[in-house]
Parts: structure tokens; sequence; C-alpha cells
């Protein structure tokens, strides 16, 4: 059997932090060119002669850039299971992954398969698992080389390169190192992989016709499966059932989404209690996934830039939980705050549309518009038009603009009120000084906000200046880029392609 490699990318929420955690509110989410591996293959090439009266079967999960390797037991039975042995802590994500998706090939094949399913468990599952550069942050390593805080320092490592864990807190007893992360979503990316390479792996979908067609029936219910089983394994993981949009890009990429009712889930949380995985993966599957999820990516001649200020991550559930306790403590404000900021969140995914719209319409206009904008400040962009097209490109230009500075006030707004920095004063002067650089459309705090990240949008070939201003405030332009592609099976294990990838990525602009 050959080894099964699959990717799904880390995804940037531009609009709909907090609100898209109900229904039926909006965000805007673009997955990105920084993807999450999996590789699966037998651990065992050879079936042990005593295999068939085995009630366990071997399960490896190696992770090289944290140099750790897992080995587990999985019952054949139940389908729990057991740690043996580590060097260090364990990944509940790819362990729900595992018990999921071979609970969905027993709960889904009939009893050839089944057989077939049941050899390829006894000759054990060996798991890879790696991410991208992008979904960690290798500030402090830049800064003790003593390099410039650029684009082109985070392109010099070596791919996959070994992860740092943030330094510990005083005297480190008993304190979890933490991995430093850019908040691109890994957990979400790397469940829907290995989800992806296992269920392909397990024959329970069959992902190569992606290649080919991406309207071809089959495929799309195959990647419906793998969207359910990846919620699923992700929710159970991190103990709550949260808005699911993180791990819908890294199925589906670039959208509007809309997330689903939590009760689909609710079969699934019980089971932590102890009914049968099959039963529950039926229930599930069953059960009715009600997330919307439209079309969307950003009009063309725009780049989504990421950078990273010197601070680290902040932690997302407590903001989401001050968020909360303030709605409970004052619903009408909270509730009139909501109001503006899905009002104003339509307003920005309105102008993009419309930009996306012009540019089908009117290309050389468009084209030629972007790119006298790219080089001058919005308050001179009005001047640029002439003609009633080109009127309606700036006016939308100027509108998206408009309906992110409203995101950024009610944003800021509801961090005061509920006592948490979502868009903090450091944030804001580094924000303020984006939008008033040349060919910046928007600057914005991407999801929950806070320290750990802000997020451009820029006209034409403005970004590597405005990559270079940030140095100057200390923030470290990433090598991110908007992939409106989501998860996909790759040819190759990502480590042997790596060499002609780096070479062509320097030059991303």
């Amino acid at each position: 059997m050959e080894a099964v490699v699959a990717s799904a990318p880390g995804k940037v929420l531009l609009t709909g932090g907090y609100l898209i955690l109900e229904r039926p509110n909006a965000g805007l989410v673009l997955s990105t060119n920084s993807r999450f591996f999996a590789i699966v293959k037998p651990l065992y090439h050879q079936l042990k002669p005593d295999s068939w009266a085995w009630g366990w079967t071997d399960v490896k999960l190696t992770s090289p850039q944290l140099s750790r390797e897992s080995i587990y037991k999985l019952s054949l039975k139940n389908l729990s299971l057991e740690y043996v042995s580590s060097s260090d802590s364990k990944n509940p994500f790819v362990e729900q992954a595992v018990q999921y998706c071979v609970a969905a090939a027993r709960a889904t094949f009939d009893k050839n398969k089944k057989d077939s399913l049941e050899k390829l468990l006894l000759q054990g599952l060996d798991i890879t698992i790696l991410g991208s550069n992008d979904f960690y942050s290798y500030r402090n390593q830049i800064e003790a080389r003593g390099l410039p805080l650029t684009p082109d320092a985070l392109a010099a490592l070596p791919p996959f390169a070994s992860i740092t864990f943030n330094a510990e807190e005083s005297n480190g007893e008993n304190c979890k190192p933490e991995v430093a992360k850019t908040g691109l979503g890994s957990s979400a990316a790397m469940t829907t992989a290995v989800v992806a390479a296992l269920l392909h792996y397990l024959r329970v979908v069959d992902l190569s016709s992606v290649l080919e067609d991406h309207q071809h029936e089959k495929y799309t219910a195959d990647i419906d499966l793998v969207h359910v089983i990846a919620q699923t394994a992700h929710c159970i993981a991190q103990g709550k059932v949260g808005s699911g949009f993180d791990v819908s890009s890294a199925v589906y990429g670039s959208q509007r989404y809309v997330r689903f009712s939590p009760e689909v889930l609710s079969s699934a949380q019980v089971a932590v209690k102890g009914t049968p995985l099959q039963e529950v993966v039926l229930e599930i599957l069953k059960g009715t996934w009600d997330h919307e999820r439209t079309k969307f990516s950003l009009p063309p001649l725009m780049t989504l830039l990421l950078g990273e200020p010197g601070t680290g991550g902040s932690s997302t559930p407590s903001m989401v939980g001050a968020v909360k306790k303030w709605q409970k403590a004052d619903p009408q404000k909270s509730l009139e705050t909501w109001r503006k900021l899905s009002e104003a969140n339509s307003a920005l995914e309105t102008q993009l549309s419309t930009l996306s719209k012009l540019a089908e319409q009117h290309w050389d206009e468009y084209e030629s518009l972007i790119k006298s904008c790219s080089i001058l400040k919005s308050e001179k962009w009005i001047q640029q038009a002439a003609k009633p097209n080109q009127e309606a490109i700036i006016k939308a230009l100027l509108g998206a603009r408009d309906a992110m500075l409203r995101i950024r006030y009610h944003m800021h707004q509801m961090g005061e009120a509920a006592g948490v920095p979502i868009e903090p004063e450091s944030q804001t002067s580094l924000l303020d000084a984006t939008m008033n650089m040349e060919g910046v459309l928007l600057a914005g705090v991407p999801g929950a906000g806070g320290f750990d990240a802000v997020f451009a949008v820029t006209l034409g070939d403005s970004g590597s200046n405005v990559a270079n201003s940030w140095s100057s405030f200390n923030v470290l332009a990433l090598l991110v880029r908007e992939d409106p592609h989501g998860v996909s099976l790759e040819s190759a294990d990502p480590r042997t392609k790596e060499i002609t990838s780096s070479i062509s990525s320097v030059h991303i602009e």
C-alpha cells in the first residue's frame, strides 16, 4: 500500500470575529498557501500469521518538527486508543481523527469492504504530521540571529523547520511550554489533513478525482464526509463545539461561512461517555448539517498580507468568554453593537463582491485603476476616476475602506465594554498607520483580535512596500498569501518537493 499524503490550508478570518459563533451571522474566511500535511502508511508490510486473533493494532504518530513520536494501541473492538509510549504530550486532535475515521469506515462499509479494512488496520497505521513554517512563530529565532525582521529572513528558513517553544514562566515547574503560533488555525488544518489522508487510505473516500473534476457528485459527497468527520474530531478534541469556520475553510477553501447548529454534535459529546463510536458516527452523518457556505475570495490584483507584531499570541477562548459575559450583563448595548457590526461586515462583503464583478465586466479599466491607486494614498484615489465605470470602481474601493473602519470601531468598542484587548492601543496605531500607506485597501486584526496578528489587503504591487514599512514598526510580515483551495491529495511527501518550492517561494510578492 502506497503512502497517502493529504494537505489542508490555514485560514484568516477577515470579518465575523465573535459574531460567527451565532447563526445566522456570516464571516468571510480566506484560506492560505500555508498548509498542514498528513502522511499515512502501513506500519508493517507483512501481516503476521497470528494477527487475525489480535484485539489491538498499533498506531504510530510522528511530528518531526517537534521531534515527537507517540505509540498507541487501537482497540479493534471498541476503537479506543491507549497510550503506550511517547516522548512527550498527547495530540487529542489526531487521536480523535483516528478514532472517528476508523469508525466512519466501519459504519459505512459492506461485508467485503469490511474484510479488507480489517486487514489494512492489522498492518498498523503510521501517521506523520508536518505544518508549513507559516503556522509557527520564528520571530525570536530571527531576532536571536541578529537578522532583520523581513520576509526574506523567513524565506531563508528550511521548510518544516523545527519548532521552538515560548520561554517558560518563572522556574518552569509543571508548566507546559507553549508552541508560539501565528493564529492560522493549525489545529483545524492538522485535523482536516489527517482525516482526509486516513479516510482516503482506508478507502472510505476517493480524493484523487480532485485533480480532474471538482463538480463530480461523488467527489462532492466525499469532501462533505471529510468535512463532517473533521468538524466532529476537532470539536471533541477541543472539548467544545466552536463555530467551525476554521475546519470549513481547511476543507473547502476561501468562503463566506455561516455556522452549523451545535446540536448536530450532541450525540458525539455524549459518546465521550461510552456509546459505541460506530453508532455515534452514523448519527452524525445522518444529522442536519445546516452550515452555509458561499464562494468568496479577494477581488483580482489584491493581496492578503499578514504581520506578526512582537507580542505573544492571545488566548482566544478567554476573550470569547469575556465577550459572552458582557452579552449577558448588558444585553441591550451588546445587541446594538452586534447589529452595527453585522451591518458593517455585510457592507464590506458587498463592496468586495462589487469589485469582483466590476473587474469581470470592465477588466482594462479595473486593472489600470488598481495600478494607479496602488502607488497613492487613499485620499487621492478619487482623482483617478474620470468615467462612470471608473467612478463605480473607486466608489467600491472607498466603500470597502469605510466599512472596515466601522468594523474596527465597533470591535474596539466591544473590547472596551467586555474588558478584553480586541483591538488594543498598540494595534490601533499600527493599523491606522497601515491604512494610511500607499496602495492599502484594508487593515485590521483577524478573527477574535488581540495582539498576535494584523492583516492588510493591498492593491497591485504595493505589498512589498507595506512589508518593509511594517518592519520599521517592529512587525514581521509573513510569507502567507491567500490561496482559495481547500483540502487536497498530494502526489508526494512535501519534504521531497520542498527544494523546488522554496526556490520559487522566495520571489512571491
